[in-house]
């Protein structure tokens, strides 16, 4: 079996970085593999991904050293779109590779640039719809598309050019539990059944530790491989069910539901589900928000309709439902920066004023962070709120005070939508709306918000967070509401809520049943 990805030796700095981003990297993947990189956020991932279709460094600049062949070719020695018939990459921002307005026009635009015979593009372009079930989005403006709608266009438009070789950094990130199952079960046909390599950075491994064959190991970007267990077992990572087979001891530590039901099953299993009166207080604190009859329109389309819903303070209100139900925009409208079409939002009594009663950070970080560095995006906050407060704690309390002097756009996709988190938080509001929070952050990382979100709501305030990150509703939220065509279809606490669906239950509840929600709550009812 021949070489479908391979680097030799391969170290990269990126212009002005104090230390390589990658560092003497040798590495081969074979061809109709199915390979995950994990690790840290920061640590390389997204480098090593760019650098295999050869946007790093020919895009990017910097210090290159060594050679990266994809499919025979140097890197190198071919501009990226002489790659493109080989390599397709789909970024973390999906909407930064749209360069047309329809979705069918944006599948169709790789084949033209490469000359695809118009016949076979049109079939193509339908097999990729059907695969990605984007049949009902086709005539749709990419503008007008939720972020997991769009970063289901952007990998079909990449896997309709007909790559051999398909990388993707996060690419369920934004996707709901169902439609991330749907794009995995979808990667794995074209792994299995065409022979097709694919190369995946992902930090909820839930999603993808089952599908893959291959682990890619970061650690301060130097670079191991081999199998999922192995690798993951090296870092200390893996999904809940691995986290919770770390605490229990069990050998060898599973990394699927399947795998851990079989080890719970071995030995001893909790008894009666706990209830969550510990993190519920039951809506009887006083009321934040208050949505009364809201709908929500772009343009033609209604997105949230005829919405009741409270918000009391000490809460952490987490908002799921597929793509498209209208989180975002309940978000938006509760931060008074989307007009309702009918109906009344109140915070605190009053209209909402954004960046005062409620401090919103939207899925796309880079549309806060406009200044130098990292602690100035933070101290401007301040300054607008009439202080020349310290920065400092504000970083520290979600672990990036080390990035202060750095350059935002210098960060990870992670690192950034941490500092425009801070940014938001700062504002001090007494209502926090976070839209996708844990995009591009690894366990660490997610730890840590979550400490930093329990601490919102208990110093008197609220949270509400707008999220496909089951594991995090799990682990935070002191009430779960669902939404699916913008109506409000479920209301209540976490344990009964996740563990009567299907979707959006969490491991700890594939696992044990509802109730419970988290490794740590069934490691210490075991032990």
């Amino acid at each position: 079996m021949s070489d479908a990805l391979r680097f030799d030796g391969v170290t990269y700095t990126y212009p002005k970085g104090a230390r390589p981003a990658i560092e003497d990297v040798d590495l081969a993947i074979d061809e109709g593999s199915f390979a995950l990189a994990v690790g840290p956020t920061g640590s390389g991932k997204s480098t090593l991904l760019r650098a295999a279709n050869g946007l790093v460094p020919q895009f990017t600049g910097g210090t290159f050293t060594g050679h990266v062949s994809v499919d025979g070719r140097d890197t190198l020695a071919h501009a990226p779109r002489r790659l493109a018939d080989v390599v397709a990459f789909v970024p973390q921002d999906p909407g930064a590779s749209f360069v047309l307005d329809r979705v069918e026009d944006e599948l169709a635009y790789g084949m033209e640039n490469l000359g695809v015979d118009p016949v076979h593009m049109r079939r193509r372009v339908e097999e990729t719809l059907d695969l990605l079930d984007l049949a009902g989005l086709r005539d749709r403006s990419v503008r007008t598309l939720s972020g997991g709608e769009r970063q289901r266009v952007a990998i079909a438009a990449a896997l309709a050019a007909g790559p051999r070789i398909l990388v993707l950094d996060e690419p369920t990130s934004q996707l709901d539990p169902q439609g991330a199952e749907d794009v995995m079960a979808a990667l794995q046909r074209l792994v299995h059944d065409h022979g097709m390599t694919v190369l995946l950075a992902e930090h909820r491994l839930e999603r993808v530790a089952g599908w893959v064959d291959v682990a890619i190991g970061f650690d301060h970007g130097r670079v191991r491989s081999g199998t999922p267990a192995d690798v993951m077992g090296h870092l200390g990572a893996g999904p809940p069910v691995t986290r919770l087979g770390r605490m229990l001891g069990w050998d060898p530590l599973p990394l699927t539901v399947r795998a851990a039901r079989a080890a719970a099953a071995a030995g001893s299993r909790p008894a009666l589900p706990p209830r969550d009166v510990a993190r519920n207080r039951d809506g009887h604190g006083p009321v934040v928000a208050e949505v009364r009859g809201v709908s929500a329109s772009y343009a033609e389309a209604t997105v949230v309709r005829d919405l009741d819903l409270d918000v009391h303070e000490g809460e952490v209100l987490a908002v799921m439902g597929r793509n498209g139900a209208g989180k975002s925009t309940l978000l938006r409208v509760l931060a008074g920066i989307h007009e309702p079409s009918g109906g009344q939002v109140r915070v605190l009594g009053s209209k909402p004023r954004p960046g005062v009663d409620v401090g919103l950070c939207p899925q796309e970080a880079d549309e806060l962070l406009f200044n130098d560095s990292v602690e100035h995006e933070v101290r401007a906050t301040l300054v607008a709120r009439g202080e020349a407060g310290d920065a400092g704690p504000w970083l520290a309390a979600l672990g990036i005070a080390g990035l202060a002097a750095r350059h935002p756009r210098d960060l990870s996709a992670g690192q950034r939508l941490l500092v425009a988190t801070a940014a938001v938080a700062a504002t001090d509001a007494p209502l926090l709306a976070l839209d996708e929070p844990t995009r591009g952050l690894d366990p660490a990382s997610k730890e840590r918000l979550i400490g930093f979100i329990r601490a919102h709501a208990i110093a008197g305030r609220a949270a509400v967070v707008a999220t496909h990150d089951v594991e995090l509703a799990a682990a935070v939220a002191t009430r779960v509401v669902i939404l699916a065509g913008g109506e409000l279809i479920a209301d209540g606490e976490p344990g009964s809520v996740l563990g009567d669906s299907r979707v959006f239950a969490p491991q700890m509840t594939r696992v044990f049943g509802p109730g419970w929600l988290t490794p740590e709550q069934v490691a210490e009812a075991l032990t």
